[in-house]
């Protein structure tokens, strides 16, 4: 069994942030990231199960930890050695219990949900996040009997998904796949629910025109979110900054109204909203501004395209990065961070698909959620991806023992006319495509 590991080595972080510098995901050549003999990890306690992971995604994340160029704010909330992979799609050979309680049979698909909070994490009583079901702010992310770590796949103790030896989950971090979905399709549902809890989180008034920076995953799977999720109640207008032609074909397709290259969005969003161009700067701009791909760059372009009193979401995860704030500051922005998932407002329906390997208990199961109650985000996703057809966006599948060239390809698969780049840990070997 195998797994990719990253270990603490500030010698080789440093060399991974000089080589990222020639290309993303160079990184992975000289850097902590190692490929070892691996055993499963050991279940953390009985509310615990191996997941055998059969495909696994490469984020934007993944790739600033493997460049060196992840934040230092998260060093106090992640243990090494750990595993890569949060983007996951396994099997239960053995079987488990899913979030709310239901039986899954041995040989059950399933996705996890890799965010670790209180409930994984056994602490009683859980943090007013928890208790909400908002657990992407869970504050007790370093606390009980595990290592600290935000999610599976910064956590010494869990495995993660880049592994064929596999990974742990809890009980609460368990969705049964849909018999619908395959591999691909899944693989994809936790992005989809990234991108949901942002559309969602942005309060995207009626009539108003919404601009998304960045179209890889994150931002194309933004784009259906605002067209599944928020257009059927809340009509308004898409403008999409997209570089690579593969990404503005793909935007068009899941519904934005305009897709420009980046260096056209600000004409674009100036026709759209009537705005006047004075010194370079726009007199009103856009109401809603999605910045997915987290760079100085992108920030200062997306607080440039707001109006006055306008909302500025950072979908993609930003890095060290430092940004001029005047602007933010002079037109009374409003800057919102949209990390994971848990809960959205109440009314807001998922479409629905019978999972598959749930085994009826005879009695309503503990942790089914009222007629009525706030709808999980995971639920929201798994609707999405069946929906929108997310699964087109997987690319290509490489074994682990080619991570170099995946990791790689990750970092250039705009250019390269790619989006989302997997592992594949199933028997057969993955290969591009």
């Amino acid at each position: 069994m195998k797994a990719l590991v990253f270990e603490r080595n500030l010698p080789r972080f440093a060399a991974a942030r000089l080589a990222s510098v020639l290309a993303s995901g160079r990184g992975a050549h000289v850097g902590p990231l190692r490929l070892l003999d691996a055993d499963p990890p050991a279940l953390p306690a009985e509310d615990w199960y191996h997941l055998r992971p059969t495909l696994s995604g490469i984020c934007g994340s993944d790739l600033a930890t493997v460049d060196g160029r992840s934040s230092r704010y998260f060093e106090d909330v992640v243990s090494f050695p750990f595993v890569p992979g949060h983007e996951v799609v396994g099997v239960l050979d053995d079987g488990g219990v899913d979030h709310a309680g239901n039986d899954l049979v041995p040989g059950t698909r399933a996705v996890l949900e890799p965010v670790l909070g209180c409930a994984p994490r056994h602490v009683r009583p859980p943090c007013p996040a928890c208790t909400q079901g908002r657990t992407g702010r869970c504050s007790h992310l370093t606390d009980g009997p595990l290592a600290p770590g935000l999610q599976t796949g910064f956590c010494a103790d869990t495995g993660g998904g880049w592994s064929t030896a596999g990974l742990v989950a809890h009980a609460s971090q368990l969705h049964a796949v849909p018999d619908a979905l395959d591999d691909e399709d899944a693989v994809v549902v936790e992005p989809a629910a990234c991108a949901a809890h942002a559309a969602l989180a942005a309060a995207v008034p009626s009539g108003s025109t919404v601009v998304v920076l960045g179209a890889g995953t994150l931002g194309l799977a933004t784009i259906a979110a605002l067209t599944h999720l928020v257009r059927p109640t809340c009509p308004h207008t898409v403008v999409v900054g997209a570089k690579h032609p593969v990404q503005r074909q793909l935007a068009d397709r899941f519904g934005a109204d305009v897709v420009v290259p980046p260096d056209q969005l600000a004409r674009s969003v100036r026709r759209a909203t009537g705005s006047l161009a004075i010194g370079g700067r726009l007199s009103d701009g856009a109401d809603v501004v999605f910045d997915c791909v987290g760079s100085a760059d992108s920030l200062g372009t997306a607080l440039g395209l707001a109006r006055p009193g306008g909302t500025v979401v950072l979908v993609g995860m930003p890095g060290r990065i430092a940004v001029d704030l005047a602007v933010l500051w002079h037109r009374e922005l409003r800057l919102v961070g949209a990390y994971a998932y848990g809960v959205e407002p109440a009314g807001v329906e998922p479409a629905g698909v019978e999972p598959a390997g749930v085994e009826p208990a005879g009695v309503e199961p503990a942790g089914v959620e009222p007629a009525g109650a706030p709808p999980r985000t995971f639920d929201l996703a798994f609707s999405l991806v069946a929906t929108a057809g997310l699964g087109t966006l997987v690319s290509a599948a490489y074994p682990l023992d080619r991570y170099e060239e995946a990791l790689v390809h990750a970092g250039s698969a705009g250019r390269r006319g790619a989006v989302k780049i997997v592992f594949d840990l199933r028997t057969r070997k993955g290969t591009p495509r």
